[in-house]
């Protein structure tokens, strides 16, 4: 009588392993496309604020099952998006007014701080580098979808913290950046055009790239206290906050629908903005003044 011993055989990690040594074929991530067209609609206004999370009906018109819906919701749920209680399952997070002013309190204390030190220490090829980004967020504006605008802003103040080379500072509005998204979900919806959103933060950058600290702290101030006036305006208000002669391109169509999802051709993120480019004139486009 023989006994066959086990083949171990290198896993393509490295490890030794009693398995044959493939590799998981992963198929695109079908959690994360459920999850952008979750925040699609949140930022949308199709699922408001304390809307329910109909696990069954979204996952019929996604077409998929419900696991990953409710994975997606889980990944919400931990960025501070949507809200889990018991026996009622998953709803948007709702904000109130008085959260609204906390927020934009303190987010206004640190990034004026952060742009403040910005003009001191970052060095020249980073501020090209914001110049950069700046004319990439307002050359794409029309083109993006809500979710990839509402990216590309924040993208834009958590650079300025960057610049801030203050590592606490960074730390403080990293752990902000939940709650910034939502309410920049919500002033996405009260302009009428998605180009002005991108033009307002030049009067900043412009100031940074001249390192004038009191010019810098100024045009923040009135670029995040229109802010906070839009994102107060749509939580009191909700769409009804909207002037009638919203323009399409900043109106939502009201339908609760969402896409049926289909395994992309190929990555349809966003492409990144050059790392660091040479500083160009901001007379090419001119945004309007504060």
């Amino acid at each position: 009588m023989t006994s066959e011993t086990p083949t171990k055989t290198i896993a393509l990690h490295g490890e030794e392993t009693d398995n044959p040594g493939f590799s998981s074929i992963r198929v695109p991530d079908l959690v994360e496309l459920v999850e952008r067209q979750l925040l699609q609609a949140i930022f949308e206004g199709r699922l408001p604020p304390g809307s329910r999370i109909v696990e069954a009906e979204l996952s019929r018109q996604m077409g998929v099952s419900r696991a990953p819906l409710r994975e997606a919701a889980r990944r919400l749920e931990s960025q501070g998006v949507i809200v889990s209680t018991p026996r009622k399952g998953f709803t948007v997070r709702t904000f109130s007014p008085k959260e609204i002013q906390d927020l934009f309190q303190v987010r206004l204390g640190l990034e004026v701080m952060a742009a403040r030190l910005a003009c001191v220490v970052a060095t020249d090829a980073q501020l090209a580098s914001l110049k950069a980004y700046a004319d990439d967020m307002l050359e794409r504006a029309p083109t993006l979808s809500n979710i990839e605008r509402v990216t590309m802003d924040l993208g834009m103040h958590t650079a300025i913290s960057r610049l801030s080379g203050n590592e606490y500072l960074q730390r403080i509005f990293a752990n902000m950046q939940a709650e910034i998204r939502i309410c920049q979900g919500f002033i996405e919806r009260q302009y009428r055009d998605p180009v002005f959103i991108a033009q307002s933060h030049f009067p900043v950058v412009d100031a940074i790239l001249r390192r004038d600290a009191d010019a810098a702290e100024k045009a923040l101030r009135v670029h995040l206290v229109d802010a906070q006036d839009k994102a107060h305006a749509q939580v009191l208000h909700g769409d009804h906050a909207l002037d009638a002669d919203t323009t399409p391109t900043a109106r939502h169509t009201g339908s609760a629908a969402v896409t049926p999802l289909k395994p992309p051709k190929a990555a349809t993120a966003a492409k990144a903005p050059p790392a660091a480019a040479s500083p160009v004139s901001s007379s090419r486009r001119k945004p309007p003044r504060p």
